[in-house]
């Protein structure tokens, strides 16, 4: 054959395209005959076998490529087989059953890799055409060309490149394409000044296909179009337009990361297919799409942002070249400059700030393209009016979704998940997103009622997304999804707190993302710190005995709140805490007045300060580290241990009402048929039912409590608070020395009592309920700490907190609780306990008969009982029994506690006796029958 001119090849490969339609058989886009071709493999389950992210090469009649070597493969949609180029740029098309998102493609392997070598490109993916040998030649010349050989894509190329990215079509009207009249007409008058450059271009595409869909319904551009990718919701095409969140979604992946699929332009603007998510049902009014011209061309452009990432996956060696890389790069600028537009209603009607953001149920669907969100905050922060403009109603959307889910499925996590991602996209050291948060109104409202606590969590922005519980009083769906069965057995309740507790460790850890990254957030440190300050000041009540739970904050979000600053403060180091921070001029912690103080009164607390103070404060600017600690420690005073009272509570009450069920029960005989037998029946009734509702309030309890991963970070924590308290007691810590100074340290005695008695609490409820938590690396620390208080007692001013230690020493003694002979064992061998401990016992024994306190006559037997179990042990240990004979022989305080010890034991035989007394007269009346039967007999409650 005649060696052909490059200009001959290509006017004849023109020739040959323009008369495709004819010379193609009709092969039918759905034949079996395809095979998908090689490409990068991409981990994600195709939704069927249909689909395919690679090109369709139809093995009996190959399909003509009009782009040539531009590594862009494309094929005709058309029913009547493969377009000429120059009837319709629309080749590039491809139909919904051959598309998938960027995330998904098959894999091939290299069978059908060599079977398809003649005919599609192994690097690029370039279809290739039925031409002659002169042609396929150069085909093949051009496309094995790697990038850094200097290969170039022409302007047609990049035309046709462009073209099949918008699906757009400028020559002749096609029924997967959106024909540009205007575009058109510009080019058949004079194509050489249409554009100035692919920028412009592109520009003026998006502009004519936008203004196109603001005309009427039947006018719609993207009528015409079939899907090319999958919808946000293959399931949720029904005529409500609810959105189908994307559950496959990894949410390690990327921001925003489409895992299902890109959307469909055309399949989003007219749902018409049947089927839906009956699961989906329920949250249906949650993320719902409104059907308007804006979510049309939202569609539009998310699906073009998208199809810029399928190019890239299936031709990297073309769309690295810097022409192309440009190009793509352009075309995503311009979607997202768009898509800002059309948030705006700069290209409909103006939008305000207080109307719902069409971009929201994209966002909790997590079906947005890679990147997407990412850029539009790139592209709008500079722009401060733009930007609040757009973003002020994605917040505050997202805050309205959270406020509705609820921990009955795992859908609550899609809100906390999209801020969180919002907040971590920065530009420099700048989070925009975490700048324009703490500018909201609503970030730290002011307090309008006593009620502060209540408020802050229904008023502030990031009330919404801490509220999450599995607690029965704060959410009762939890109640109804998980506990409504008609028995609650042990296992099942295992098997639902291991799924609960995992669903709170997903949004906690979104939680610590949203409030960390306000935190490392420059601009915004200062409002973070100030928001976790009035979390904790407004909720001071929670403290209380008896507390109002419609002025505080809900059990739920202060044990959110909790695990956030846990995570905090992991990486504290103790050096760099200041423990005088309580008492700084500039302390965000405010304590009520009233305080008690471990060792002082306030007026010793006042008259130090003033001492300190003199002419030159000696306080410091508070470092983050030094805050972070201490607003943990008070967050662990107000959300942990109340939950544990409560706890406490809640089993008592369902112990008194087991107790009342079994005794009418069991009395049932006798008041049958009496005159209050329907009162009776009543109360048993009501009786069983308060049961059952406790019980199952309970079960929520232990789901959101005794969660073994989270006490131990409480537990942690606390060998931390325990660590400074020691420093403080000896600053040769470790190498403590006993006894300590006859002096208290000012800084120690002037603290709040709670934060010893905090310590004490929470392992007495460790101990009771979740004992395996004990063993962590602090627990040396705990034990030190213990004995070193019950060595030096005089640091402590209540006695009742010193019994308090001294309870915590008898619960983990094995003859009260076996699984804790371990912690038992680490306080009676510990070298500072061998010396000291037992007369120190000793002392508090014979003290304690005078607390100040009114029930003191009664409150010594218990605290003595505890003593007297704990020699018990102690007198086992060979250690110990040498420190009781030299007490016996030569110590202060034997006489003293052998004294106490006989005194009790005579007043407990005279009451021993007198009761003895009682029971013997009764026993007499009771011989005569006729005589006790007349007595009067107590009426049975």
């Amino acid at each position: 054959m005649e060696e052909l001119s490059a200009d001959e090849i290509r006017r004849r490969r023109l020739a040959r395209l323009a008369g495709g339609q004819t010379s193609q058989p009709n092969t039918p886009l759905t034949s079996p005959q395809r095979e998908s071709p090689p490409g990068p493999p991409v981990a994600a389950s195709a939704p069927g076998p249909s689909q395919s992210l690679g090109l369709n090469v139809h093995n009996m009649t190959p399909a003509t490529s009009p782009i040539g070597a531009s590594g862009v493969a494309h094929r005709s949609q058309s029913s009547e087989g493969v377009s000429s180029l120059s009837s319709s740029p629309s080749n590039s098309l491809e139909t919904q059953s051959q598309s998938l998102s960027r995330s998904q493609s098959m894999d091939i392997d290299g069978v059908s890799c060599e079977k398809s070598m003649s005919q599609v490109d192994v690097d690029s993916g370039i279809e290739n055409m039925e031409v002659d040998e002169n042609d396929r030649r150069e085909k093949r010349s051009l496309s094995d060309k790697e990038p850094s050989s200097g290969s170039e894509v022409s302007e047609e190329q990049a035309l046709q490149l462009v073209c099949k990215i918008f699906r757009v079509s400028w020559k002749d009207r096609d029924r997967d394409v959106i024909f540009l009249s205007s575009l058109s007409a510009q080019f058949k008058q004079n194509p050489k000044e249409v554009f100035s450059d692919f920028k412009d271009l592109i520009g003026q595409i998006l502009m004519e296909v936008l203004m196109m869909s603001t005309q009427t319904r039947d006018e719609n551009p993207f009528a015409s179009l079939t899907a090319t990718s999958q919808p946000i919701a293959a399931a949720a095409r029904s005529p409500d337009r609810n959105l189908m969140l994307n559950t496959s979604s990894n949410p390690g992946t990327s921001p925003m990361f489409c895992s299902v699929g890109s959307f469909g332009a055309s399949s989003l603007s007219s749902f018409g297919a049947s089927g839906g998510a009956s699961t989906w049902d329920s949250y249906s009014d949650h993320f719902t799409i409104e059907t308007c011209k804006e979510t049309d061309m939202l569609n539009y452009l998310i699906e073009c942002f998208d199809r810029v990432g399928i190019e890239e996956k299936k031709a990297p060696k073309m769309c690295s070249q810097p022409a192309v890389s440009q190009l793509l790069s352009n075309i995503r600028s311009q979607c997202i400059s768009h898509t800002a537009l059309v948030l705006q209603g700069s290209l409909t009607q103006p939008r305000s700030l207080q109307q719902p953001s069409f971009l929201v149920p994209y966002m909790l669907c997590r079906n947005l393209p890679y990147g997407f969100i990412q850029e539009l905050v790139r592209t709008t922060h500079q722009d401060e009016e733009v930007f609040k403009q757009i973003f002020i109603p994605i917040l505050q959307g997202l805050a309205l979704a959270a406020k509705e889910c609820s921990l009955d499925s795992d859908y609550f996590k899609y809100p906390l998940m999209a801020l969180g991602e919002l907040c971590e996209t920065k530009f420099g050291k700048t989070h925009p997103v975490c700048n324009l948060v703490a500018a909201l109104p609503l970030w730290l409202p002011k307090s309008l009622s006593p009620g502060s606590g209540r408020e802050l969590q229904r008023l502030s922005y990031l009330g919404a997304f801490f509220s999450f519980s599995v607690f029965a009083e704060d959410d009762a769906k939890v109640v109804e999804k998980y506990f409504s069965g008609p028995a609650i057995t042990l296992e099942n309740t295992r098997v639902v707190s291991q799924s609960l507790q995992h669903y709170l460790e997903l949004g906690r850890q979104e939680l610590f993302k949203i409030l960390h990254s306000i935190l490392l957030n420059g601009e915004t440190r200062e409002a973070a710190l100030g928001y976790m300050a009035a979390v904790v000041n407004a909720n001071m009540k929670k403290a209380q005995m008896q507390t109002d739970d419609r002025l505080v904050s809900t059990d739920g979000l202060m044990l959110n709140f909790l695990w956030v600053l846990q995570q905090l403060s992991t990486k504290i180091k103790l050096e760099t805490v200041d423990p005088t921070y309580i008492f700084h001029p500039r302390c965000r912690i405010t304590l009520p007045g009233d305080e008690t103080r471990v060792n002082a009164t306030m007026e010793d607390v006042n008259d130090w300060l003033t001492e300190l103070y003199g002419d030159q404060s000696p306080f410091s600017e508070p470092k983050f580290p030094t805050e972070c600690f201490f607003l943990t420690l008070h967050a662990h005073h107000l959300s942990i241990l109340p939950g544990c009272r409560r706890y406490i509570r809640r089993l008592r009450a369902i112990r008194e009402l087991n107790r009342t069920v079994e005794d009418l029960k069991n009395n049932e005989s006798q008041w049958k048929d009496s005159p209050l037998a329907a009162r009776h029946r009543e109360m048993l009734k009501r009786c069983k039912t308060q049961l059952k509702k406790l019980v199952r309030c309970k079960a929520c309890a232990d789901a959101g409590l005794l969660d073994e991963s989270f006490l131990r970070r409480c537990l942690n924590f606390y060998g931390l608070l325990i660590q400074l308290l020691l420093r403080i007691l000896d600053p040769a810590y470790p190498d403590v020395t006993l006894p300590l100074s006859s002096d208290v340290p000012k800084v120690f005695a002037a603290l709040p009592e709670f934060y010893v008695e905090d310590v004490a609490e929470f392992l007495f409820f460790i101990v009771q309920y979740s004992p395996q938590v004990l063993y962590e690396p602090c627990t040396q620390d705990i034990v030190m700490f213990l004995v070193v208080m019950l060595c030096n007692q005089n640091y402590i001013r209540n006695p009742y907190l010193v019994a308090k230690l001294v309870e915590v020493m008898f619960m983990t003694n094995p003859a009260v609780q076996p699984r804790t002979q371990k912690f038992f064992e680490m306080i009676e061998n510990h070298p500072l306990s061998t010396k000291l401990l037992v007369p120190s016992l000793m002392k508090f024994y014979t003290d304690v008969e005078h607390t100040g306190a009114t029930s003191e006559f009664y409150d010594k037997f218990t605290i003595r009982y505890h003593i007297s179990t704990i020699f018990k042990s102690l007198w086992q240990n060979i250690a110990h029994h040498g420190t009781f004979m030299e007490e016996f022989n030569s110590g202060k305080q034997f006489v003293r506690y052998i004294n106490m010890l006989i005194n009790d034991t005579t007043f407990l035989l005279d009451e021993s006796l007198e009761s003895l007394k009682r029971i013997h007269e009764v026993q007499e009346e009771m011989k005569n029958k006729e005589q006790w039967d007349q007595l009067p007999r107590p009426m049975a409650e």
